[in-house]
Formats: structure tokens, C-alpha cells, sequence
């Protein structure tokens, strides 16, 4: 039985569970439990602090997870990305008050108050700069006012609480974080994390793209064509009228009003817009 590990609560607990139910993988009836057994999928997931598991999944006693790629790198885990989810993006960035520091150089010899000391350490370290990194499990914002710190450094979304809190983002970001699929680093073939993959994989593709159809004319077919190729190429299928043709195609979901306007302007006709619940490609 395949072990996953998902997030229990928090930003990312949502996204996952409702990717893994459209995935046709069980969810959890209520919040308090902390183990779903799904005997049809031969799966068992476990429901984990998102911080908790990629050293979970690193130490092989789950086969698989869905944490943060900042919490992944955080954690110093043997474990490894192996698919971006598609949600609970944010950045990761130093922070401080105008005037402090303007770039990463500036913060040798300061305080970096974060509550990802593994990640800023590497960060420093990597940079050649020598700072203390002070550890706070939350509410990282108030450790300047407080003089904990002299910065901070944490994920920064919209960034009006760090501007409530008076801080400023400096320098580069230091990661662009998002949900990810996690296993083992050594870990070998293992065909049902394969199965979930590929699920997943037909998942985000379903969020992506939308089905066309339409008809046309046989002298338009090819200009039309050229507006939806599809990911291999269309399905082009006749009508019982003889000089109309019926097209199918995926199109991008970002672009489906614009290529319906473009087919219209081509001549194309009964244009319709379905979405894909699921595909394996």
C-alpha cells in the first residue's frame, strides 16, 4: 500500500486535498482524522504538520508527500522534487526597515529573525555572508519592533503585513516557493508512485486546458487548424454535409475567448467549450 504524506492544515492543506480527490484518490471526512485508507487505490494517507514532512518522506518511512518546495528545503531531508502542484506559490525574501539594508551584503554582523533556519543559513552561507540567524516559530514580522532582530526574512505574499509592520523587501528573492510532490532521494522505481504522477500530472493538465468544438468549412480546415493544434494534432471528423468538417481540439484555458473570437473570424461555426475533468497523456 502506497503511503502519502499531505498536509494536515494551513495553506496548503486545501489545494492538496482537493487535487488528490480530483486525482480519484479518497479525502478525509472531517478535519480530526489523521489517516485515510483508501482500499480502492491501494493508498493510506496520512495527514502530517506540513513542516513534518519531508523528514518523514526523506527517512523512507513514507513513500511520497505534498509539502512546500521552502519547507522541502528547509528541512535538509534526503528527499526530492519530483512534480510542481500549481498552487500555494509565495516568495521568500529578506526584509527590514528602510534605510537598514539594501541589499543581502548589507547583513553581515546583523540578526535575521526567520522561522526557516535552514534555508536563510544556506543562503548566507552561500553568499559569503556572516550573520546571526535567529529562529522564531511565528509572528516573524514583530521581531524588529520587538529587537529580537535587525531583519527578517520570510514569505511575502502581497507584502501588506510586512508594510503594517513598517519593513521593506530588499535584495533578491532568495526562493520562489510553491506546492510540490516529494520522495525519497535514493528512493527507487516504485510503480504505484508512478500511478499517483501520472494522476496528478493528468490533473494539472485538466486545469490547464479546456476542450474545443467546432465546425468549419473543408476549404477553412487548415487556417482553423492552425488556430488549435492540440497538444498532437486535432481531431478532424466529417459532417453528413459534405463541405463541413468537425474539429476537436485541447486549447489552452488562459487563451479559449481569444481563440474562439480568431476560429469565428476564419469562418468556424457551433463553437463550443467543455471542460476535462481528467486525461493521461
Amino acid at each position: 500500500m502506497l503511503r502519502v504524506a499531505m498536509p494536515n492544515k494551513g495553506a496548503l492543506a486545501e489545494s492538496a486535498a482537493e487535487m488528490m480527490r480530483e486525482a480519484g484518490y479518497r479525502g478525509r471526512r472531517e478535519s480530526k482524522e489523521l489517516v485515510v485508507v483508501d482500499q480502492d487505490n491501494d493508498v493510506e494517507l496520512f495527514f502530517l504538520r506540513p513542516r513534518d514532512i519531508a523528514l518523514y518522506v526523506g527517512s523512507g518511512t513514507l513513500e511520497v508527500g505534498i509539502t512546500g518546495r521552502d519547507l522541502l528545503l528547509d528541512s535538509g531531508a534526503e528527499a526530492r522534487e519530483v512534480l510542481q502542484l500549481g498552487f500555494g506559490a509565495s516568495t521568500f525574501r529578506y526584509a527590514g526597515p528602510p534605510g537598514v539594508a539594501s541589499s543581502v551584503a548589507d547583513l553581515g554582523g546583523r540578526r535575521v529573525a526567520t522561522s526557516f533556519l535552514g534555508l536563510v543559513r544556506n543562503d548566507l552561507s552561500d553568499k559569503g555572508i556572516d550573520a546571526e540567524v535567529v529562529r522564531l516559530d511565528g509572528a516573524v514580522e514583530t521581531a524588529v519592533t520587538l529587537g529580537v532582530a535587525d531583519v527578517i526574512a520570510d514569505v511575502v505574499e502581497t507584502g501588506t503585513t510586512l508594510r503594517n509592520a513598517g519593513l521593506a523587501v530588499f535584495g533578491d528573492p532568495i526562493l520562489q516557493s510553491e506546492a510540490v510532490l516529494i520522495r525519497p532521494s535514493g528512493g527507487g522505481d516504485n510503480p504505484a508512485v508512478d500511478v499517483l504522477v501520472r494522476r496528478l500530472t493528468g490533473v494539472l493538465t485538466a486545469r490547464r486546458y479546456v476542450m474545443m468544438d467546432y465546425d468549419i468549412r473543408v476549404e477553412l480546415v487548415e487556417q482553423a487548424c492552425a488556430l488549435t493544434p492540440g497538444l498532437e494534432s486535432p481531431t478532424v471528423s466529417p459532417l453528413h454535409d459534405r463541405g463541413y468538417v468537425a474539429v476537436r481540439a485541447m486549447v489552452p484555458r488562459s487563451r479559449t475567448n481569444q481563440v474562439m473570437d480568431e476560429l469565428y473570424e476564419v469562418g468556424a461555426r457551433a463553437i463550443l467549450v467543455t471542460e476535462i475533468a481528467a486525461c493521461r497523456l
